[in-house]
């Protein structure tokens, strides 16, 4: 069996995939070094956990008790959710690698010291234990240059300062479910519409464009990230409030919140404000927008795919984008189940496989 991690700062989230990838068992533990819970299937408790590799020790006590030991696992996974310009494909965990993702904690200082934490914690718990990694922007390293250039000297690009694109793994597992059922057509437009949200431009199975850029903030109206906005206006929010004020602003009082009141969709409707109507508009017109461009970098439209927890389940949402995108042409339209832990065992299992 394969266990799939997925770690905050604060949280972690497991998962464990039998050899043909179905789900055996879940469990999570929020609020790690105070008083948090730990989940595992269906039984739930408050607990404890001062770190990392005492929630993992939570976790794999409550999974044991349901029939799943550490004994029975033959590799772990993570999802780490930035590898730069180096780290484009799984791989297993080394010193190298470890080396490449702390190397990225300037670009993702929310979510790689945290996927770091979980690796090593895993490790001093089950150092025989397999350890393999998928990155969130590796599916994107195959977009040109000029694409993920900004127009910043060379200097300041050194500092890696670039598009990099962000829900990878999502947009990898829907490219693979689409050519498992012979549906992946040359141009695709996928969405995963969530509370992070994202579009991109899948030309020939591969990423030629995506609307997140240097950071998950960028691109079309979120949950509470604004999306795409003016520089300056950005440096005006920091002259007011300071840049820890500013970008606390961008990130999380932004977006469907902001223009609303609330982040979540299902709330957006059922409030029937004219303030909460807008930031529908706001989301479907932004969403619109960018396909539009992520259209013109393929060169055209075979087929729409939604994912993602807005994209699954929001019928008025999907609509409302399908119908802006009418002048596109009469597609199929596909709606995915986000898959991302499955995706990361997969990825895995085949390194595993192949003697890596």
């Amino acid at each position: 069996m394969l266990l799939v991690v997925n770690a905050g700062s604060s949280s972690i989230k497991l998962a464990v995939f039998d050899a043909g990838l179905r789900a055996v068992l879940a469990g999570s533990v929020t609020e790690i070094g105070g008083a948090g819970r730990l989940t595992v299937g269906a039984v739930a408790q408050d607990c404890a956990a001062a770190d990392h590799q005492a929630a993992l020790e939570l976790v794999f006590k409550a999974m044991a008790a349901q029939g799943v030991g550490l004994v029975d696992l033959t590799a772990a996974a993570h999802r780490v959710v930035h590898g730069g310009e180096a780290l484009v494909a799984p791989a297993r965990v080394t010193e190298a690698v470890i080396a490449g993702i702390e190397a990225c904690v300037p670009l993702a200082p929310l979510h790689n010291p945290g996927n770091l934490t979980a690796i090593r914690a895993l490790a001093a718990l089950a150092p025989d234990l397999p350890q393999y990694v998928s990155f969130d922007t590796a599916f994107h390293a195959t977009n040109p240059d000029v694409a993920v250039s900004y127009a910043l000297p060379a200097k300041e690009r050194a500092r890696g300062l670039r598009r990099y694109g962000f829900h990878g793994i999502s947009y990898g597992g829907l490219v693979q479910h689409l050519q498992d059922r012979g549906a992946l057509p040359a141009r695709l437009l996928a969405l995963h519409l969530g509370n992070g949200a994202s579009l991109c431009a899948i030309l020939d199975g591969a990423s030629v464009a995506t609307t997140m850029g240097y950071s998950p903030l960028d691109g079309i109206t979120m949950g509470t990230r604004t999306g795409g906005i003016d520089g300056n206006a950005v440096l005006r929010l920091a002259e007011v409030h300071g840049i820890a004020g500013a970008g606390r602003i961008l990130n999380r009082e932004c977006g469907l919140l902001g223009l609303g009141g609330h982040s979540d969709m299902r709330a957006l409707h059922a409030a029937g404000t004219p303030e909460a109507a807008f930031a529908v508009d706001h989301f479907c017109y932004w969403a619109v927008r960018h396909a539009g461009s992520m259209i013109a970098a393929m060169g055209g439209l075979d087929a729409i795919a939604f994912t993602g927890g807005i994209g699954e389940n929001d019928a008025l949402v999907r609509g409302r984008i399908v119908a802006g995108l009418a002048w596109a042409g009469d597609v199929p339209v596909h709606i995915v189940g986000a898959e991302e832990e499955r995706t990361i065992a997969a990825q895995a299992l085949a390194l595993l496989r192949a003697g890596l």
